[in-house]
């Protein structure tokens, strides 16, 4: 016998989870369904219960019934748009746990509720949280692509559920800066490994180009030639990262004069203006960090710290947004609380170290 538990959705609608549990011969196959009806949900209840009684129908159910890690794998196969290697990799972390080997038809909320448990451990929620929208992207499509039996319903019970027990949450708001002393410390240290090895990364260059033009380190690498118009101090930053999809995501931003004069301080030995890998950039930049006894300090700080400057200087939300590229301006509200003070960078001397050419 079927069952029906009627949901409150977080739009305010009501949602019916429609589940078949059939027993036979020591076995039990499970499958579930969400309608918007009640009536719908108890159809399919019907029509689904008449069509596993008939001979042969539950073997054959059984063999439609694919594990989650499958459609993972489908998922990641079928998919036109570029799957970012953080995804991938949270994807490829999930199919390790007992709930990917499940039958899709078996991925309950209690089953999800356990894989939360276990993934919360050692784990910030806000990782925990990442996991679950990739998780849910694949569920999604499942469903609603191939008709596989798995109920992204039941994922958002068991992540509010979650949330309310502080296993799910928001990524917590860094607030910390560079000091002009750690810079200085910084930007000699790489000064002096650049004249040790010349054909070592242009740390200085990077650091100081990330600093004013506010970009991200995937941003800066991404970076051609051809997409930078000098006439009008701007650079096309391709595939922005946005809550939605950044692939396709181009944006025009401004480069303030100090990073415009960076780039022509660069040498055109590529088409890209940084032809360098974000890994050995973050490697150099840690290591860096750990031997001068910084601590604490992440390579995407320098962005936090040069949108901050650009308020400082006294731009306005609009102004700095056209900078850093963000295309909600609620972004920067963080920001909105700074007052003017000035170009904490007015007398850096590491930018004319960085724009000799």
């Amino acid at each position: 016998m079927g069952t029906i538990v009627e949901r409150a959705r977080k739009n305010g609608t009501t949602g019916y989870h429609a589940q078949i549990v059939v027993k036979r011969d020591g076995r039990v196959h499970r499958e579930t369904r969400t309608f918007d009806r009640r009536a719908a949900a108890a159809a399919w209840i019907k029509k689904r219960e008449t069509e596993l009684d008939a001979p042969g129908a539950l073997e054959q159910a059984k063999t439609e019934d694919p594990t989650l890690a499958a459609a993972i794998d489908r998922y990641i196969a079928e998919s036109r748009k570029s799957i970012g290697r953080t995804k991938a990799q949270v994807l490829q972390a999930i199919k390790g746990y007992p709930l990917a080997a499940l039958p899709c038809s078996a991925v309950t909320r209690a089953e999800i509720t356990a894989f939360i448990t276990e993934l919360g451990k050692g784990r910030d929620p806000s990782t925990v949280g990442n996991y679950l929208s990739h998780l849910s992207a694949v569920m999604t499509s499942a469903r609603r692509g191939w008709g596989w039996s798995l109920d992204p319903e039941a994922l958002k019970d068991a992540a509010f559920v979650a949330r309310r027990m502080g296993l799910v949450g928001k990524s917590k708001r860094r607030e910390r800066l560079p000091t002009l002393d750690e810079l200085d410390r910084l930007m000699m240290h790489f000064g002096a490994v650049r004249t040790r090895r010349p054909s070592s990364l242009p740390m200085q260059q990077i650091i100081a180009f990330a600093l004013y033009s506010t970009r991200r380190q995937e941003e800066i690498v991404r970076i051609t030639w051809a997409d930078l118009d000098t006439p009008h101090s701007r650079v096309l930053v391709r595939d922005m990262k946005n809550p939605g999809d950044k692939v396709g995501n181009d944006v025009w931003c401004e480069l303030p004069p100090e990073a415009l004069a960076i780039i022509a301080a660069m040498p055109r030995a590529a088409a890209r203006i940084f032809p360098y890998s974000t890994d050995a950039i973050s490697a150099a930049f840690t290591r860096a960090c750990a031997f001068l006894g910084i601590v604490d300090l992440h390579f995407h700080d320098l962005r936090h710290c040069g949108v901050t400057r650009l308020f400082e200087m006294g731009r306005t939300v609009p102004l700095a947004a056209s900078v850093s590229g963000h295309r909600s301006w609620q972004s920067l509200q963080r920001y909105t609380h700074i007052r003017q003070t000035g170009d904490r960078f007015a007398k850096w001397p590491w930018l004319a170290v960085v724009t000799k050419s």
